[in-house]
């Protein structure tokens, strides 16, 4: 160990070559020395600017939450106290006038909370970050949540449809009309005040990456359509179901309370009003099937987005392209591009991502960049998946 003069401050130990002192032999040892406090310290790493089409082209997501997810929690929680305070009077009402209809619309108001409260957990989970098992996250999960409250929907409409059937084959009941009407008449309060809470229009608006739709060019120019979360689309659907079915029911209850020899129109109104709540749910349940099928986005073309990327400067063919949803809002897209020998790729795939992030709203795209070969065009693998 050789210790230089003391001029400095801080003391670090090396390993030198007896060459460094100009002396001859072999081996290696042990320096100490005394650095200068004059001598720079080695500079840190600087950050590297990441090209804009890259990954890291939108800021980081924020923990928890956004705002639009946020602003349908807040619908969920009111909708469902609502839901809550109002189904309980409609259990003692039905109760005591011995209407099937009032608990058949009490019935499908627990549906609803159950949706509810489903959906409210799904929402929580999609604000998990992801992880290298669940790659993409949890955002799905939102998909599945409007997928059971569609189905748990349907079960409770089946079982009351049963007993509706019943009643009609069996006359041996008895209704108590002014029990009736003033629950029915609480019933369509009730429903009108959720629809109102869980309506979601609005002007036309952007929110970037994370969840606009987007019409196909054909159609526009590409201007967002109004952000509708799926969880509180499926729950607004199922109110308007309960809605006109509470219309019936009230129509009913005053038939039978001036006519009580009327008393069929309960199971009738019953039978008549839970297939239209079957039938305005289906909409939604095809819509979230096509989501866990990996269909093409509902507002995207298959065609649109390939002409788009053949309009890229330096860009021959492309194959292998697959376009799907998380959910549907939260678009993903991949694709081979062939492009030309004297093409940049790098400048290809910083125009080709920008067009799908900004003309179609992809929150996601994975692209591969490839030079351009003739026998392309008669590959298997690189031809274009026939019309559905």
């Amino acid at each position: 160990m050789e210790p230089s003069p003391a001029l400095g401050s801080l003391e670090t130990t090396r390993l030198v070559s007896p060459r460094d002192r100009g002396g001859a032999g072999g081996g290696l040892r042990l320096k100490s020395l005394f650095t200068d406090a004059s001598e720079p310290f080695p500079e840190e790493p600087k950050p590297v600017e990441m090209p804009s089409h890259h990954c890291h082209r939108d800021p980081l997501p924020q923990p928890g939450l956004t705002p639009e997810r946020l602003q349908a929690q807040r619908q969920l929680c009111a909708a469902c106290a609502v839901c809550c305070v109002f189904m309980a009077g409609e259990v003692v009402g039905g109760y005591l006038a011995h209407s099937l209809a009032i608990m058949t619309d009490a019935a499908h108001l627990l549906a609803d909370v159950g949706s509810m409260v489903g959906s409210l957990f799904s929402l929580w989970l999609s604000t998990r970050p992801a992880t290298r098992t669940m790659t993409f996250g949890w955002h799905r999960s939102e998909t599945l949540g409007a997928l059971a409250s569609v189905v748990s929907l349907w079960m409770v409409t089946g079982i009351l449809l049963y007993l509706a059937f019943i009643r009609l084959l069996h006359s041996d009941y008895h209704i108590e009309g002014g029990a009736m009407l003033l629950t029915a008449s609480i019933a369509v309060c009730a429903n009108l005040l959720m629809a109102f809470v869980l309506h979601q229009a609005g002007p036309p608006h952007s929110h970037g990456s994370r969840g606009a739709e987007y019409a196909p060019l054909e159609e526009g120019s590409g201007e967002p359509l109004p952000l509708r979360n799926t969880s509180v689309r499926a729950a607004f659907v199922h109110v308007l179901g309960d809605l006109l079915q509470s219309f019936g029911v009230l129509a009913a209850s005053i038939l039978i309370y001036f006519k009580p020899q009327y008393k069929a129109a309960d199971p009738i109104s019953t039978f008549l009003f839970s297939i239209c709540a079957l039938g305005s749910t289906a909409p939604t349940l095809r819509d979230v099937l096509r989501v866990l099928m990996e269909g093409t986005p509902k507002n995207v073309g298959f065609e649109p987005v390939r002409d788009t990327l053949l309009s890229v400067p330096g860009v021959r063919a492309t194959h292998e392209l697959h376009l799907w949803s998380l959910t549907l809002t939260y678009h993903v897209a991949s694709a081979h591009l062939a492009i030309d020998a004297t093409a940049d790729p790098e400048a290809v795939l910083a125009e080709a991502t920008s067009q799908l992030h900004s003309r179609f709203g992809f929150s996601s795209s994975t692209l591969q960049v490839e030079q351009y070969q003739p026998e392309m065009a008669q590959c298997l693998r690189c031809r274009e998946p026939p019309q559905s």
